[in-house]
């Protein structure tokens, strides 16, 4: 029997910010303040190759720190250059409405009476009360130039959160407006509703009329100010299938003759990916189906279903996000070891090794075991333990290696072949880049021959132990074992 012992390959990547996003020439200052100009970020231009192998970070400035401050987390931005971060996507940094505050998920502020009591509800972060503004609790507008400045300094780019659908009750909108926003039979402004014309339970924000145009114009308007005026690099925008499409076909053209900038849709809609408008979407039905194959209630078999329905559904320069956690499924199905448990390093791996752009959300690289307060103060952990180390070494894996690339110029996807049904194994090449996913995606061991060539490359394995290839005999696999092999 025939055996090829490989080592573990230490994978050392050195990357500095002048491989980051480049500069573009200012031109003349218009701005007679020219101390308060000066101090703005410098606008960069986006580069498709940094996105291309890139991993983004959500960051949530209320929890990330005990200040919850701009400044608390400028100062960690240059670590994030150890996880691979290519783009910061900061949840809403707006001032938040009090008007119908949310106290818990069901009642609001103005249901408790202790004035004391009511200081400690926040809010929701997308109930915003003016879209020009920054939260003051996270600090100054001087202060938020300072974290983009210093992103850009570190060869990253910062996409804020952008809520289109609706607003807070004390937006000015609402007093000076009003036609700017939905109203029912008696001529009230509503709350969100569904297709059915129930409310959504979204109780703290009233709802926006996209068949008003110069509402949309307004928005338009509020949207390039933080392009044009405040340098940042795009947008995530929140529930971004509940806006007419036709909005984001007049919108993102009319950003983008400012500046290239990088748009992240909350949908998983592909007609919104088309002629140059979003770059990158959410991956839900992915991360459901990863929740389901922890749970055991989903098999590879599910998997690779689902591979087949995405490269059909999707263009080949279309790019999805993928996650183990975000803001949403840590605070209300739960931490990833709550969801995940033994299986959460195979998934994590796979949101990597996959095409597509892996996110971290804030507390994630800190193994984050429970679940963030959404309406109050809370705060994340700050110890760097094993999932700092795996998603530092994924990250300059994803960074450097061709064959993580996952964008408009993706490397290609090839399903491997086993004897093991439990067993996931698939291979991606761009060039000479090659790389192979294995992992037992079962809660028991497993033995697997793996269809590689006998004449193939050997492969070395990544972020595990040394593994014994057996291409003549069974392999066996622990329990959500799995390794990343390259080519050698």
């Amino acid at each position: 029997m025939k055996k090829v012992i490989v080592f573990l390959l230490v994978l050392s990547v050195a990357w500095s910010c002048k491989e980051g996003p480049g500069k573009e020439a200012a031109g003349e200052n218009q701005d007679t303040e020219s101390q308060e100009m000066a101090r703005k970020p410098e606008r960069v231009l986006i580069n498709d190759a940094i996105l291309e192998q890139g991993v983004i970070y959500e960051a949530n400035i209320r929890q990330y720190s005990p200040e919850g401050t701009f400044n608390a987390f400028t100062k960690d931005i240059p670590q994030l250059k150890e996880l691979g971060v290519k783009v910061i996507w900061l949840m809403p940094i707006h001032p938040i409405s009090m008007v119908k505050r949310k106290a818990t998920n069901d009642s609001s502020i103005e249901e408790i009476t202790d004035p004391e009591e009511r200081k400690k509800y926040l809010g929701s972060y997308y109930s915003v009360a003016d879209y020009k503004a920054v939260n003051p609790e996270h600090g100054t507008m001087e202060d938020f130039r300072e974290l983009v400045q210093t992103a850009h300094d570190n060869g990253m780019y910062v996409i804020i959160d952008w809520v289109p659908n609706h607003t807070g009750w004390d937006h000015p909108w609402i007093t000076e407006h009003p036609e700017y926003y939905t109203k029912n039979e008696a001529g009230e402004i509503t709350d969100p509703l569904n297709d059915e014309g129930e409310p959504w339970g979204w109780t703290d924000v009233a709802d926006l009329n996209y068949d008003n145009m110069e509402m949309q114009d307004a928005m338009i308007d509020a949207m390039k100010f933080w392009i044009v005026q405040e340098g940042i690099d795009g947008f995530r925008c929140d529930v971004a299938h509940s806006v007419p499409a036709s909005f984001w076909e007049k919108a993102i053209p009319a950003l983008r003759a400012e500046k290239n900038i990088f748009m992240l849709a909350e949908a998983e809609i592909p007609e919104i990916m088309k002629d140059d408008l979003f770059e990158m979407s959410y991956a839900w039905e992915f991360h459901h189906l990863l929740n389901a194959l922890a749970k055991g209630e989903s098999s590879v078999a599910d998997f690779d279903a689902y591979m087949t329905k995405e490269q059909g559904r999707w263009e080949d320069n279309d790019m999805l996000m993928r996650f183990v956690t975000n803001h949403d499924e840590n605070s209300w199905a739960g931490p990833v070891k709550e969801r995940m448990g033994d299986a959460s390093d195979a998934l994590l791996a796979l949101t990597y090794c996959v095409k597509g752009m892996p996110l971290v959300y804030s507390g994630q690289e800190y193994d984050l075991n429970h679940r963030l307060k959404f309406f109050e103060k809370d705060q994340i952990p700050k110890d760097k333990g094993m999932t700092w180390e795996n998603l530092s070494r994924l990250g300059q894996l994803k960074n450097s290696y061709p064959a993580m690339a996952g964008g408009k110029q993706s490397a290609s996807y090839e399903r491997l072949t086993s004897n093991n049904d439990n067993v996931l194994a698939f291979q991606r090449e761009k060039g000479d880049s090659k790389l192979i996913y294995i992992a037992n995606l079962s809660g028991a061991p497993q033995n697997v021959i793996l269809n590689v060539e006998a004449e193939g490359p050997n492969w070395d394995p990544i972020l595990n132990r040394e593994w014994e290839v057996n291409k003549d005999g069974p392999m066996e696999l622990a329990p959500w074992e799995y390794h990343i092999l390259i080519k050698k």
